[in-house]
């Protein structure tokens, strides 16, 4: 049987697993038939119906092969990712779990894939100084969901170029600064993951420096995501892709190479204040 290891068990948006028990006490078939249906353990499928798990997209696509129900639980769990994001960030969240090569310039905070759960609470809890606890858990969950594109069976490459100055902004504390810079090097571990760092010698080679990321895929055209004050934008526009693809050559220019990258991540771990 197959478990899914790729979550914590943070209580979810319980519509997936409502439905799930519904339709299989409907057809009159218990757990252990979902589990043996999907290959995945008795366990993880009640964890799914109590809302303690969010289902893979294997187990959505699994459920839809037991129950012949022709792809509602892939586009049940597709709706309940894209509500956990802003409007203008959930086609982001699709472009990711479709993209075979992902180009990352982190100018000023570690990319949402990357982060860890304390990185991505400090964050929110920043943002959000008057949210609920479980606003903010909600928030990290969806987040920390967002790494399920590693474990395709075919994941996007995924080249991060990350700023010094973003290494050294202390998101929370520095145990959590610390934690988060040693996931980074853990995930240099990764054949699909390469990383370098951007000095601050190396100036402004990119003019205004801000965060920007290229998603390219197999049968459609590279697309771009920019931040914003007010949100993020997708940009389809040649002309700008084509601009945005020479920023991140001239960025990556200026970088450290991957090995050194890693040298200057380890040794900043062992800074007193990191």
């Amino acid at each position: 049987m197959e478990e899914d290891q790729s979550q914590n068990d943070v209580k979810h948006p319980p519509g997936f697993g409502e439905d799930l028990k519904e339709v299989r006490l409907g057809r009159k078939l218990t757990q252990e038939h979902v589990a043996t249906g999907t290959g995945f353990s008795r366990t993880y499928v009640s964890k799914v119906e109590s809302g303690s798990v969010f289902p893979s997209d294997k187990f959505a696509s699994k459920c839809d092969l037991v129950f012949g129900t022709h792809g509602m639980f892939e586009r049940l769990r597709r709706r309940i990712v894209e509500s956990d994001h802003p409007s203008w960030f959930a086609p982001v969240v699709q472009m990711e779990r479709e993209a075979t090569r992902i180009l990352d310039f982190s100018a000023t905070l570690v990319m949402g894939l990357l982060q860890t759960e304390d990185y991505a609470r400090a964050i929110f809890r920043s943002a959000n100084p008057r949210a609920s606890e479980e606003v903010i858990e909600a928030k990290v969950a969806a987040r920390l969901r967002r790494r399920e594109v590693f474990e395709r069976e075919d994941p996007p490459e995924l080249w991060v170029l990350i700023t010094e100055s973003c290494l050294r902004c202390q998101v929370g504390s520095a145990d959590i600064m610390k934690a988060q810079i040693g996931h980074l090097i853990t995930c240099t571990d990764s054949p699909y993951i390469n990383m370098q760092v951007l000095p601050l010698s190396a100036g402004a080679p990119n003019g205004a420096m801000e965060s920007f990321t290229l998603l390219t895929f197999d049968n459609a055209p590279t697309r771009l995501y920019s931040d914003g004050p007010a949100g993020g934008s997708v940009y389809e526009s040649p002309q700008v892709v084509r601009s945005n693809v020479s920023s991140y050559d001239r960025l990556r220019a200026h970088a450290l190479s991957l090995n050194a990258s890693l040298d200057f991540m380890e040794k900043l771990l062992k800074e007193p204040n990191s």
